[in-house]
């Protein structure tokens, strides 16, 4: 089926649903930000175990079995979406088992059994991704193809700026220097949480989970939902599942979607890996405590905001291929950079830096290469995403969103079980996490040559 601009005309949205759809991701980020990324997941792999090694292996199991439900899921629970109509009462029914899991993480203090950590994580991590189909499909009945790309992209930077104020806080009100037991701001951590036991990190659980309900409220008051169908769920899932098996026909029929979906399946499994392993990387690689990942990690969404703002700009202008293109290039490099420095230098080797420490934070000149090529993962990581949402969006029938953004989910997730089970697999075997942190480099070099060679919108002709 050809996208038609007629397909796509839909009524004018009002903008406070416009603005409720735009803080489901303020709502959600924060969860990436402070669980995946850079508070939880070191304290996970470098505090909630004695060995680091095997927790970032661990770390990563937990990943790859999140993904391989993600991905088998995903498109089924799209294609039941499109057949049921409304979105809203299936991401209720995940921010349930989201909100209920992160809650529970509270309880994961150092030495008490890993495996529940992992589970809550997993759980939380379904929960958050199954939410995201939903809400992405929403996306078409709400503006217009000119405006797709603009509008995901200022809501993916609002989203880092969630994740940033809430990361901002943990630093600067609760996470202690275990040296000290003061936070960044020189203060005693509120509610009287202990460094040394790891409550720290683990309030950050049942944080994300308030912050997530109470900003998704505005989507479910005043974003408008589809129209429920008139048949019940077990008609509406043979009917989803029955469509479902019509696009994946169908996709042979639509090289240029198919291309696309195969692409984003490569490159956003390297991307998830970066942003899942990047924190527990500079935990391991440079003894990185709770304030300095923190700070890292605030440093990296101010320039990610910056950058999905300034990509909703040029993504009007240039299309979102062109955005993508220019993200998987700029996160490679970046990439590289990472993982070739270690304490006294960069590149491989290549460049040797000193090894005299001032004493403050970051105080090596390695650490501060670090920040630099994080730099370049935070200019790419929002638009590299955000852009291949509208880049979708720009590509389907509104009809068929539900099931497309499915398979989208699907993409990013079928091989998602790959890029961490390498990276924890090359990562044990040779005792190196920056070994096995370079098998991301291969995902997201060969996703970029597949898009090259994919037109855009992909429902043009390959």
């Amino acid at each position: 089926m050809d996208v038609t601009a007629e397909s796509r005309e839909q009524p004018r949205t009002p903008r406070l649903g416009i603005a409720g759809w735009m803080l489901f991701d303020w709502a959600a980020q924060p969860f990436f930000t402070v669980i995946t990324t850079f508070i939880f997941a070191p304290y996970f792999v470098s505090r909630l175990t004695a060995d680091p090694v095997q927790g970032q292996a661990i770390w990563g199991y937990t990943l790859t079995v999140s993904g391989i439900i993600i991905a088998v899921l995903s498109p089924v629970l799209g294609a039941i979406a499109d057949a049921t109509g409304p979105r809203k009462p299936w991401i209720g029914f995940f921010a349930v088992i989201k909100i209920v899991s992160l809650a529970l993480l509270w309880f994961a203090a150092p030495g008490s059994p890993i495996l529940y950590a992992a589970i809550f994580l997993a759980l939380a991590t379904v929960a958050a991704e199954f939410s995201i189909v939903f809400n992405d499909s929403m996306m078409t009945r709400l503006v217009s193809e000119k405006e797709v790309g603009r509008i995901s992209n200022i809501a993916w930077g609002l989203g880092y700026l969630g994740g940033m104020i809430v990361l901002i806080a943990v630093v600067a009100l609760i996470a202690g220097n275990p040296a000290t037991g003061k936070t960044a701001l020189g203060l005693d951590p509120i509610f009287g949480l202990d460094p040394s036991k790891g409550e720290d990190a683990r309030i950050t659980g049942p944080i994300s989970a308030v912050w997530y309900l109470i900003f998704i409220l505005p989507m479910f008051l005043f974003t408008p939902d589809a129209a429920k169908a008139t048949m019940s769920l077990s008609n509406a899932t043979a009917r989803g599942l029955k469509e479902l098996e019509g696009t994946l026909q169908e996709l042979k029929e639509r090289a240029g979607i198919l291309r696309f979906l195969i692409a984003r399946m490569i490159f956003q499994d390297g991307v998830n890996g970066l942003i899942a392993l990047g924190g527990t990387f500079a935990a391991v690689m440079f003894g990185w405590q709770t304030i300095e990942l923190g700070l890292y990690g605030m440093i990296l969404n101010v320039v990610a905001i910056a950058g999905c703002l300034y990509a909703s700009r040029l993504d009007a202008r240039l299309g979102s291929k062109t955005i993508v293109v220019a993200s998987l290039v700029c996160l490679t490099i970046a990439t590289l950079g990472i993982v070739s420095t270690g304490p006294g230098f960069t590149l491989f080797g290549l460049l040797t830096l000193s090894t005299e420490d001032s004493g403050g934070l970051f105080g090596t000149a390695a650490e501060k290469a670090y920040i630099l090529y994080g730099l370049l993962v935070g200019i790419a990581f929002g638009p590299v995403q955000a852009s291949s949402r509208s880049y979708l969006a720009r590509s389907v029938a509104v009809e068929e969103a539900g099931r497309y953004f499915g398979l989208y989910a699907l993409s990013g997730r079928a091989t998602s079980f790959l890029a961490p089970a390498s990276v924890a697999t090359i990562t044990v075997m040779a005792d190196s996490a920056r070994i096995g942190m370079l098998a991301l480099v291969a995902f997201l070099a060969v996703g970029l040559i597949i898009l090259l060679r994919t037109p855009y919108p992909a429902h043009r002709p390959a």
